[in-house]
């Protein structure tokens, strides 16, 4: 099986979604294929037997779906990329581009670029996510962000002026 997980932020990743819809109808993938969508829309992936459609699964549900299968194509969101590190599966990376309206600007593929230091692919073009659906890469087996999660560390750098009531208390 082959997850493909859209994030659940509230732009649509119509160009993921298209893109899965050419490999599918193109032999390339000819497996069962899960999709957690969020926000786009996967009307031109109705009728498709192969392909289970949800909009958001919890994060235990994603972890079993990530275990279970052989390769996940992921955006490039943090959280996600590392929850998939952390798991040690074979995952690629599509970022979210602003000049598609995917993302308010292009963080995620920033990320991506930094990211592919570590060995985990990201790619921009159809024909590259193609090869890699045919030939995934092994098993991710590195550690990343061994610092605190940007939540984390902003908090610590700036935490919460108390109000009224607390500083009474």
């Amino acid at each position: 099986m082959i997850l493909m997980t859209l994030g659940t932020v509230s732009f649509p990743f119509d160009r993921a979604v298209l893109w899965l819809k050419i490999l599918i109808e193109r032999g390339v993938i000819s497996e069962s294929v899960f999709l957690q969508y969020g926000y786009s829309d996967v009307s031109v992936l109705q009728g498709h037997s192969q392909v289970t459609l949800e909009p958001t699964v919890s994060s235990d549900e994603l972890v079993k779906l990530v275990n279970y299968s052989r390769l996940v194509i992921s955006h490039a969101g943090q959280g996600s990329t590392r929850m998939l590190a952390a798991q040690g599966t074979p995952f690629i990376l599509l970022p979210r581009l602003k000049r598609y309206s995917e993302h308010v600007d292009d963080h995620q593929l920033l990320f991506a670029k930094a990211v592919a230091e570590l060995g985990i692919k990201n790619f921009l073009s159809l024909d590259e996510l193609a090869k890699a659906v045919l030939e995934p890469p092994p098993h991710f087996q590195q550690k990343i962000f061994n610092t605190p999660r940007l939540t984390d560390y902003l908090l610590m750098q700036y935490p919460p002026k108390k109000t009224a009531a607390q500083l009474s208390n």
